[in-house]
């Protein structure tokens, strides 16, 4: 494999113990490799980490050295990172996610705090489930930091692969999470079709599969287990994908989309319960039916967590067991 001017070559066969790698690595070596990949310019790069580019370009052909092969191709106008180098690239971020964590909590420590636990949730968690457990934990331990992410599971399972994240509440988007992530069950996430007020499908008892294409539609992006299990329906219900359709992950932006115009919309139920409760949101009666889908916490594979971050989880386990409790016991009243 050949690389253009100062880069590299690979050296076939070369192997690097554990012990001269932790030696020769250095974080600003980390640093240059995330920036570099981050801008792909040199130049920009110099300037970033406020040194001379003769002395970068020196860096990196040393640390090339020490690797054995080129981390960035040299284009004329560009330097991205080579097949190897992303690797290296994923691991630089990686560690530089950790320490920022590391001398943060340290930080809150000398302060008097009482650590710091980054948390990604998918949008049926943080309306009711997650917000739940912060204020139980805080209520335990006041001073704890707690940073929340809300995002899809595709996204916060990568931020917690790359360290970004000490725990996530959401569900597998690909069978090769199982091998690098364990997932503790909370419970199911039931779904509703639903409809602002004023919609003319209010109008009738059970709206007619044909008529649900007659409308807009707001939809999660394709990709996400919520879309796939929507497709599913649409195809066991023997109707089209709709054409018409805004997709956004943004709650936000369903509820304005729903509350502004005559759109429909199939979304998790304690997502819009407060909505339905006070009448602004109506539930359609269609055939139209989308399985409840499992959601839990999920956490990085041999990893021990921080004690916040395991006090965390338990009053997170703990909730799911309380609120089971209940839909039992009201199940249970009903037929009474």
């Amino acid at each position: 494999m050949a690389f253009r001017n100062d880069a590299a070559p690979v050296v076939k066969g070369l192997q690097i113990s554990h012990a001269s790698f932790c030696n020769w690595i250095r974080y600003k070596h980390l640093v240059l490799i995330d920036t570099l990949a981050r801008t792909r310019n040199m130049h920009a790069t110099a300037t970033r980490m406020n040194l001379s580019q003769p002395a970068l370009s020196k860096m990196l052909r040393d640390l090339e050295e020490q690797f054995g092969f080129a981390l960035f191709e040299r284009l004329p106008r560009s330097m991205p990172p080579t097949e190897l180098g992303e690797y290296v690239v994923r691991y630089a971020q990686g560690a530089l996610a950790e320490s920022q964590q590391f001398v943060d909590q340290v930080n809150r420590l000398r302060n008097g705090g009482h650590g710091f636990i980054r948390v990604g949730g998918i949008f049926a968690a943080t309306a009711l489930v997650l917000p739940q457990a912060i204020a139980a934990i805080k209520a335990r331990s006041p001073l704890l930091s707690i940073e929340v992410v809300e995002h899809s599971s595709d996204h916060l399972l990568t931020m917690l692969e790359q360290n970004k994240l000490d725990i996530m509440i959401g569900r597998f988007t690909e069978e090769r999470f199982s091998q690098l992530f364990d997932f503790q069950p909370l419970e199911p996430e039931p779904f509703s079709l639903v409809v602002n007020s004023e919609h003319p499908l209010n109008q009738l008892e059970s709206p007619p599969l044909s008529a649900l294409g007659d409308w807009p539609w707001v939809l999660y992006p394709v990709g996400t287990p919520i879309r796939n299990r929507l497709e599913q329906a649409f195809r066991v219900a023997g109707i089209a994908t709709p054409v018409d359709s805004v997709e956004t992950i943004s709650m936000p932006m369903f509820l304005q989309l729903l509350q502004s115009a005559p759109m429909i919309a199939m979304l998790p139920r304690s997502m819009v319960a407060a909505q339905l409760a006070s009448g602004q949101f109506k539930e359609l009666r269609s055939p139209l039916h989308v399985p409840a889908l499992e959601y839990g916490v999920v956490t990085r594979k041999d990893e021990p967590l921080s004690a916040s971050a395991r006090a965390f989880v338990e009053i997170l386990l703990e909730g799911a067991k309380q609120r089971q409790k209940e839909v039992t016991s009201a199940t249970a009243l009903d037929k009474t």
